[in-house]
């Protein structure tokens, strides 16, 4: 290890980046609460300010702020902006499991968003936190902002991107185990009506069957709209994807269903658009009405999926600036980059790039699998080599010139 990187980690232990992840952990911040997020928003800006950071928290709905804290050199030299989440999923309905304990356990820190991503938020602090403290930090800008809302329609993202914010690249940190992940693909929850004619169960034919409209749809989706996706490939992300996911309908077993709602993802791949992908599938219903004379049907978002703008495609170039910087971190810090891979799940990192211009990659600790599950437990050492990285990223990032 090299003195410039002992200096660097030795910060980062007396940072205590473990010690605020146990807290975080233990403030509940899913949905359904009232001021969502606060208290995780409030806890992280004490933590910086005790520090001798600013910290500025900006409402973006009331009681749901997000956080913004930005270092700042004495010379002019690139904007690095570390970003992450502040909310959660609610606990396992009929396993909490760890819930909220936040204890630190045989190398692990348990609890309902350790994970997913209070984790990584830790670690972007406690960075912060060391760059601030080692006398190393001489140019350019990095900033960690802790946004709202990523769980749901991303209120926090796209209020920072509404807002003018803007950087020279962005580290999301999100779970990857560290390894660099240069994008996902895009995401839509999309509803599909159908209504129909209700009869007796006796008289079918009276009637026309939601029920069947959507199974018809399905077959179509299946049999010929889903083969195509591979030829439509992209060379990081692979193919898009659509996923049945829920299905209601009908009132009961000797009724003619006369109304029946699907519910579906589709992830999208780099030049596909909400309204590219919802044409074709309205050319399948209008095949389906055609077929079901009397049926109408519709396609729509989920509501509560999107706030305004598009959950498109990240897809960064691994000669993007901050991919590179990354990859140098980790060659530092593991005696290899690695190979860049491909993130499975979206990410705030959308917004950032597609609509606020900011090369984007995607890195933090913990493992994916145990997000959101009862058990949800995250490696502190993994938590103290993000943290590693992120700091050395920066440096490099801003400072990379000299």
């Amino acid at each position: 290890m090299t003195d410039s990187l002992k200096i660097l980690t030795d910060e980062i232990d007396r940072a205590g980046p473990i010690d605020l992840l146990s807290e975080l952990i233990r403030i509940p911040s899913h949905r359904g609460l009232e001021r969502q997020e606060e208290g995780v928003a409030r806890v992280l800006a004490g933590y910086l300010e005790s520090r001798g950071l600013e910290a500025s928290l900006e409402e973006v709905v009331e009681g749901r702020p997000n956080l913004v804290c930005t270092l700042e050199g004495r010379a002019e030299g690139r904007h690095l902006l570390l970003c992450g989440h502040t909310d959660t999923v609610p606990l396992n309905e009929g396993d909490e499991g760890v819930g909220f304990s936040g204890l630190v356990r045989e190398g692990w820190v348990e609890g309902r968003g350790s994970v997913d991503m209070k984790g990584g938020l830790a670690a972007m602090a406690a960075a912060i936190v060391a760059l601030s403290r080692t006398g190393a930090w001489r140019k350019g800008k990095v900033t960690v902002a802790a946004v709202i809302d990523e769980e749901m329609e991303s209120l926090g993202a796209e209020h920072l991107v509404a807002s003018g914010f803007r950087a020279d690249g962005a580290i999301v940190g999100e779970p990857t185990e560290n390894r660099l992940c240069l994008g996902h693909k895009g995401l839509e929850w999309l509803e599909f009506r159908f209504r129909g004619k209700a009869a007796h169960g006796g008289t079918p034919d009276a009637g026309i069957n939601a029920i069947d409209g959507a199974a018809r749809f399905i077959e179509l989706a299946r049999t010929e709209l889903i083969p195509q996706f591979a030829r439509r490939a992209d060379s990081l992300l692979g193919p898009p994807t659509l996923n049945f996911g829920t299905i209601r309908g009908g009132d009961q077993p000797s009724t003619v269903a006369a109304a029946c709602t699907l519910t579906a993802d589709r992830r999208s791949v780099p030049g596909e658009t909400f309204d590219t992908m919802t044409d074709e599938l309205q050319v399948l219903l209008a095949r389906v009405e055609g077929e079901m004379p009397g049926l109408r049907t519709e396609v729509r978002r989920v509501a509560g999926g999107v706030a305004t703008l598009e959950h498109v495609a990240l897809k960064t170039d691994a000669a993007d600036p901050v991919a590179v910087a990354v990859s140098k971190a980790r060659e530092t810090l593991y005696g290899s980059a690695g190979r860049p891979g491909d993130f499975p799940a979206w990410t705030d990192g959308s917004l950032l790039s597609g609509f606020g211009g900011i090369g984007t990659v995607i890195l933090g600790p913990g493992d994916l699998r145990l997000a959101h599950s009862p058990r949800e437990a995250i490696e502190v050492s993994q938590v103290l080599e993000a943290a590693r990285l992120y700091a050395l990223t920066a440096l490099d990032f801003c400072h990379g010139d000299e």
